[in-house]
């Protein structure tokens, strides 16, 4: 699909302000919106929205299709009556610039709980008339999500594969019984999902009035402990006793010199051509309703995914698999007219990955932090850009501009002192700049380039340092956490974005 010359941030919701512990979908989220259009910037890319589990990664969900319900804001649910003022008149004391995931989530499922006690008594027939259209018009998915989340709960939080066996390897019974006894519990979980669509159908609607359209992000993988896994075993390469074989990873990269070992179970790509890329099929199609545009993470993935013995430690002993994904994406472009991707194409790039791509016409990412490593010829410096493709000063997994540009060995990635010094002098002389506004150097040149998209992380407008970075692969700890203050957006910032987005052309809604 060709889009149109245009810009935008990147920020994830829970990055947003606000007095509840984590950005929600209420009015900072609007106000973000307004910023964004007061800016001339037509796009706000966010990272996926599904339920998070273990390390709290947007990237390893319970679910591919349902949504985070961290996410739902406190002050709409007052304002549609589900709670009343007093249940939010006095919430913990929340750190500002960090996510607290243990504590909000403690905090956000009271919350929730008192909402559902209270719709369960409410009168509503409207509110009660369109939770039931909700969860007949979701019942494929939502069904299964709720019982599972109801019985990990009933187990303590465990993986599915700890659970009873009888629920582990879904015996039919089993299941019907614990429906019946979970009833109110699984019941829950449909209405918090009603909960987040709701509100984030709204914040959707304000968004694309006012020409701002929503980039949303669909990992390849999902993680072991899913609903999607549980449900669908023979979609993926596990052993008789429901435990993966292979798991999923990166070889020795820029991030890690021992690869990165995600760990999320691969796919078995003939059972899902059997079922003629049904699953996919509708995992696209609730993402569509949910986002304008979807970036699909590692794109190489669907040439050939890199193939990790199970218990290995490290992802330095993986092998290079083929994946049919040139059938799968003439199965979606069957059923999608048009198909409004964009894909991450980084990584080690082969032939057949860019003839993938290219063929149906997808176009590819560059980051421009990762420029001033080589040559003239590094597919990565603005004059090599074509003008389909999309630009970012960097993506939720690089450090910040400010951090980049200040990085010393040995910290965020494989870079010795030597190799960083000769990056940063390389990027001075290339954007002939001093360095002091670094920043706003990367976004116009990101900006001025030919590439049809330019979206720059609300980190690089704000001119952070890597206090700000939203992730660093291949760690465990103090990731995804990161918030900005409502303070920090200023008339000055909006402004400059502004009269870079004119000055380059790229005023345009994205669609």
């Amino acid at each position: 699909m060709k889009f149109a010359r245009s810009s935008g941030v990147l920020l994830h919701p829970t990055s947003l302000p606000g007095p509840f512990g984590i950005g929600d979908l209420g009015q900072c989220a609007y106000d973000f919106a307004d910023f964004l259009a007061r800016s001339s910037q037509h796009i706000w890319q966010i990272l996926p929205l599904g339920p998070t589990g273990y390390g709290d990664s947007p990237y390893q969900g319970l679910s591919a299709f349902a949504g985070n319900t961290l996410l739902i804001s406190p002050e709409k649910l007052v304002a549609d009556k589900f709670i009343s003022k007093e249940d939010i008149a006095s919430p913990p004391r929340f750190t500002a610039d960090k996510v607290s995931y243990g504590k909000v989530i403690e905090y956000k499922r009271k919350l929730l709980r008192e909402a559902f006690e209270n719709f369960k008594k409410s009168p509503d027939v409207v509110k009660q008339t369109e939770f039931l259209a909700f969860s007949q018009k979701h019942q494929d998915w939502l069904d299964d999500y709720a019982l599972f989340v109801a019985l990990k709960d009933m187990h303590d939080g465990a993986s599915w594969d700890q659970w009873e066996p009888r629920f582990a390897r879904r015996k039919e019974e089993a299941l019907e019984k614990a429906t019946d006894e979970l009833s109110d519990r699984v019941e829950a979980e449909r209405f918090f999902q009603y909960l987040f669509f709701h509100q984030w159908a709204e914040l959707r609607a304000y968004c694309n009035k006012k020409n701002v359209f929503l980039v949303g992000d669909m990992p390849i993988f999902v993680a072991y402990d899913s609903v999607d896994v549980w449900r669908n075993n023979n979609f993926f390469k596990l052993s008789r006793e429901g435990s993966p074989t292979v798991v999923a990873g990166v070889p020795p990269d820029y991030f890690s010199a021992t690869g990165q070992l995600w760990g999320n179970p691969l796919y078995n790509w003939e059972s899902l051509k059997e079922d003629r890329f049904g699953w996919w099929i509708k995992r696209f199609r609730m993402a569509l309703e949910t986002v304008d545009v979807m970036r699909l993470d590692h794109f190489r993935g669907f040439a050939a995914c890199w193939e990790i013995p199970a218990g290995e430690t490290t992802a330095r002993k993986g092998r290079w698999v083929h994946t049919p994904g040139r059938e799968l994406f003439k199965a979606l472009t069957r059923a999608f007219d048009p198909l409004p991707l964009i894909v991450e194409d980084l990584g080690v790039i082969t032939p057949d990955v860019e003839q993938l791509r290219d063929d149906f016409e997808f176009p590819g990412m560059r980051i421009l932090q990762m420029a001033f490593g080589s040559d003239a010829c590094n597919i990565d410096l603005p004059h090599n850009y074509v003008p389909h493709s999309v630009v970012y000063t960097g993506s939720h997994d690089h450090d910040t501009v400010l951090g980049w540009f200040r990085s010393k060995a040995g910290a965020g990635s494989t870079r010795d002192a030597a190799q960083i010094e000769k990056e940063r002098e390389h990027c001075l002389r290339y954007l002939r700049s001093e360095g002091k506004h670094i920043n706003w150097d990367f976004i116009e040149a990101a900006f001025a380039s030919v590439s049809c998209i330019a979206v720059v992380p609300l980190q690089d407008v704000l001119g952070l340092g890597s206090q700000a970075r939203m992730n660093l692969p291949a760690s465990q700890e103090g990731n995804w956490s990161w918030r900005f203050r409502s303070e920090m957006l200023t008339g000055q910032q909006s402004d400059k974005l502004a009269e870079l987005t004119v000055l380059y052309g790229r005023n345009n809604p994205i669609m």
